[in-house]
């Protein structure tokens, strides 16, 4: 559905000027949100008023959500599904990402920990689906996300960086798992690929793509809206009880169900069953004007998604109009309640993106920045994905994607469908579901551990882009949740 829709106008701010790109962060959503609603503003979802029943509800509008609903309408399409967003559906993590669509192959050291060899394998196998699905979905559905099969690069940007890949790759031939799937590059492979001053060895994922994050989600609210789910939109849940049967209240009225599905992403810190499972990161994204002469001269004309091996990673593409959307993660991390305003802006975050941009590609040097955006993410302690149902049996949940859900989200939507119908099958018998992830300390440690370990990992990462050895104490501060048992940090 096509409507008459104000064009999105161009704000023209320069790397230099920060204080307009602030402005552009406080008072616009994503690009990628906006450009989705002037393309198809959709059918109108208005909040809930009244009462409401249903077999399943779901609490959150973004990937999991939305996922979860279709594949429960697929399983069973008698179901009755009501999903309720407290924005719009894709106003979240979903909306603003950097659209990578990736497997769980790069965690698999962690999963063979957590789990054992051959579960975390047939996980990373079952996992590797959801990129070509995705793309399948999409042309199935007439959903145009610009989904792309495109490779990811993970590129080194420092000597800090040199080889961090090594190990995973060793581990991957080990398993006889690596070809078809990566391949090391020299720096001269890199730079023929994308040409940078910064960019060193790397390695190649070959099975991946990227896609317009904010016109998946859109696409898959139209799906589920044509599957009959009832999405109730700006209906923010203000109470909610599980037991024998679930009921939540919302400012417009009360909605009781079966069961429900928890897929609120940062946001579960605020829930107290999930408060020390999830901590909320900032992640902020630049975009620059369209310069596709620029790309060309940079060679990065094959629509690969690059990051770095920073601790507080880089994350790159390029759009289809020639522009770079590049992303980070900032020393942002919620404190208390979890969703502190900083999370949503912070000035200083996006003004060192847009230096990282500049160091990168001084060719962009003098082409403006349109947009910035940024929001919290939930990261796990396990940097992994897991599920689970709560002792009442009526209500499941997925997080702790990390920052990188747009292929697991597919996957943690299968998975929790057939939590909900009682399937019996390769997704509910996965070692996600159930595991559980060794909690972060209580209140207050966490707060300030978080705060303080944030903050020295992005000053160790701008030491070693700066070819200097980082603070002795800065550096002890940011390897110290890894050696508490937490897969986080250098």
């Amino acid at each position: 559905m096509r409507a008459a829709h104000p064009v999105i106008r161009r704000s023209r701010v320069w790397p230099g000027t920060h204080g307009g790109t602030h402005r552009l962060l406080s008072r616009q959503r994503s690009y990628w949100l906006r450009e989705a609603l002037a393309d198809d503003p959709g059918e109108p979802c208005p909040p809930l008023a009244g009462d409401a029943s249903a077999d399943v509800l779901i609490v959150g509008g973004g990937y999991t959500g939305m996922w979860t609903a279709h594949f429960i309408k697929e399983r069973d399409p008698g179901a009755t599904v009501v999903l309720v967003e407290q924005d719009t559906c894709g106003g979240g993590p979903s909306g603003r990402n950097g659209g990578f669509v990736n497997d769980l192959w790069e965690e698999i050291e962690t999963l063979i920990d957590a789990v054992g060899e051959q579960p975390a394998v047939a996980t990373c196998e079952i996992s590797e689906r959801s990129v070509q699905e995705i793309g399948a979905w999409c042309k199935a559905h007439r959903v145009d996300a610009w989904f792309d099969q495109v490779p990811h690069i993970g590129v080194s940007a420092s000597s800090g960086q040199d080889g961090a890949w090594l190990e995973w790759l060793r581990t991957m031939e080990r398993l006889g798992c690596s070809a078809g799937r990566l391949r090391e590059l020299t720096p001269p492979d890199v730079q023929r690929l994308c040409r940078s001053p910064v960019f060193r060895g790397g390695i190649l994922v070959e099975r991946a793509a990227t896609v317009q994050p904010a016109r998946l989600a859109r696409g898959l609210r139209r799906v589920i809206l044509e599957q009959g789910v009832r999405v109730y939109e700006r209906t923010p849940v203000r109470r909610f009880r599980g037991g024998r049967s679930v009921e939540a209240e919302t400012p417009g009225g009360r909605i009781r169900a079966g069961q429900a599905v928890l897929g609120v992403n940062a946001w579960a810190s605020q829930w107290r069953q999930f408060r020390r499972l999830i901590l909320p990161r900032a992640s902020y994204i630049v975009l620059t004007a369209p310069a596709p002469r620029r790309l060309e001269e940079i060679g990065w004309t094959g629509g690969q998604g690059i990051y770095d091996f920073r601790t507080s990673l880089h994350y790159l593409r390029t759009t289809p109009d020639g522009r770079i959307a590049f992303g980070g993660a900032s020393s942002r991390a919620g404190l208390g309640t979890g969703m502190g305003r900083r999370l949503h802006y912070d000035p200083a975050s996006v003004e060192k993106l847009t230096g990282d941009l500049g160091r990168m590609f001084p060719e962009f040097a003098d082409v403006g920045i349109d947009a910035a955006w940024g929001g919290p993410i939930d990261v796990s302690p396990l940097h992994v994905p897991f599920f689970g149902t709560l002792p009442s049996g009526t209500v499941h949940y997925g997080l702790g994607y990390t920052g990188g859900g747009v292929g697991p989200c597919h996957l943690g939507g299968k998975i929790l469908s057939g939590m909900v119908t009682r399937a019996d099958d390769e997704y509910t018998r996965l070692p996600l579901v159930g595991l559980e992830p060794k909690p972060f300390p209580p209140e207050p440690l966490l707060s300030i551990g978080a705060l303080l370990r944030h903050e020295a990992i992005v000053r160790r990462d701008y030491a070693q882009d700066r070819e200097l050895l980082p603070n002795p104490l800065i550096d002890a501060v940011a390897r110290l949740p890894r050696r508490l048992g937490y897969n986080l940090g250098p």
